[in-house]
């Protein structure tokens, strides 16, 4: 079998990959929905990766990986290689998850990052009212997940909430010192969800980037009594193109509170200062972001030898990415917690998908699918309306 063409596309809000090989198999690779800009550095790759036998994809991912670089710029490469796995188990005729190694769970936990509901305000009042609509949903999620400081339009919405410049919302380029203010508020809205959830359903919470390292330790440790899930990127996190392993460590160090951070990270390599120095307690890579399917099974595998928890990031990357959370997840070792759970966008995604089960999520948990490869696909006449002009041959 051998590849003959790279494709790109996107559906609606979400890019989406297509590699077609010469035996008619073809595999479908997930982008996050913020990165519709993708499509001209995905087919930078397509020189490399034609005519080569898809089915071998560790040595077609050593033709492009080096080539590529933390959020979004490992996206690319990324999708390639959930493909490459999609046309590797449709030719085996199994499901993604046996070649990775085999189920360690029939069905896996989910977090809720997507599922999401208009908020009136940013006062604790408003997150509390949130957090109920959350807690109700049909989805049942045991954690949900909550932006809130430098992830969130506090910066814009709470007076004097920090001593920086403001520099508008964006991919989050706020960063600086908190006021007593805007620390005590953070706390407030904090307290306000935990009255909500109770200990029923476990929160979690997206902080950043843009802490310092004292304000990050001052909140951690206010915290501690809410015995929340964790805290999310408050140093680095989405397009920060470095680790900061050794700040995250003096966080960690200082509190109770589980730190989580890795979203924007590419490679395992990148992974390690964050693993081996401990600098953290929980860690998660996206599949679509750290270079695939294989390389987060490695990146969780290796924290698991060094007593780090794995949480795999994952709300833009749509319904495909859905597939390919579900396939990966399934085959990790006991350190995983939970993924954050992607949801079609626009609502006609769901139209256009075959495989997925209705209703996809019961009690917070996905039940494993055993269909070939990612075991979901793309209907081509249900989804060729909303191609965009040009990309009219994309499912040929």
């Amino acid at each position: 079998m051998k590849i003959t063409d790279l494709k790109c596309t996107v559906l609606g809000q979400t890019p989406v990959v297509r590699v077609t090989t010469d035996e008619g198999i073809s595999g479908l690779g997930p982008v996050e929905s913020y990165k519709p800009y993708i499509k001209p550095h995905v087919l930078f790759y397509k020189d490399l990766i034609v005519g080569e036998d898809p089915t071998n994809v560790e040595r077609v991912m050593q033709r492009i990986r080096r080539m590529a670089s933390f959020k979004p710029w490992g996206s690319a490469v990324s999708a390639i290689e959930i493909a490459l796995w999609d046309i590797a188990g449709k030719a085996a005729g199994l499901p993604i998850y046996k070649l990775l190694g085999g189920k360690v769970r029939d069905r896996v936990r989910v977090y809720n990052g997507a599922v999401r509901f208009p908020m009136n305000g940013y006062s604790p009042e408003d997150y509390a009212e949130n957090m109920a609509r959350m807690k109700a949903a049909p989805e049942g999620f045991t954690i949900i997940k909550q932006g809130i400081g430098f992830h969130s339009p506090m910066p814009r919405e709470v007076p004097d909430f920090f001593y920086g410049e403001f520099r508008g919302g964006g991919r989050h380029p706020n960063r600086g010192l908190l006021t007593e203010r805007g620390l005590k508020h953070v706390i407030a809205c904090v307290e306000a969800m935990k009255d909500v959830l109770g200990d029923e359903v476990g929160l979690a919470l997206d902080c950043g980037p843009g802490w310092t390292v004292p304000d990050a330790i001052r909140l951690a440790k206010a915290l501690e009594p809410l015995n929340v899930m964790w805290l999310e990127d408050l140093i680095t996190g989405d397009y920060t193109p470095y680790v900061l392993a050794d700040l995250y460590r003096d966080v960690t160090q200082s509190t109770s509170t589980p730190i989580h951070t890795g979203e924007q990270i590419y490679l395992r390599q990148n992974f390690m200062d964050l693993i081996e120095k401990r600098a953290v307690d929980i860690i998660g890579p996206d599949p679509c972001d750290v270079g695939g399917l294989a390389e987060l099974k490695w990146v969780a595998e290796y924290a698991d030898l060094h007593g780090i928890l794995m949480a795999p990031h994952g709300t833009g990357d749509g319904l495909i990415g859905l597939a390919a959370l579900v396939q990966v997840a399934a085959t990790l070792p006991d350190n995983y917690i939970a993924f954050e759970y992607p949801v079609g966008n626009p609502p006609w995604w769901y139209d256009i998908v075959e495989g997925l089960p209705n209703p996809i999520v019961k009690d917070g948990f996905i039940e494993v699918w055993d269909r070939p490869g990612l075991g979901v696909d793309i209907n081509p006449e249900a989804a060729r309306p909303y191609l965009p002009p040009g990309d009219e041959d994309f499912f040929d």
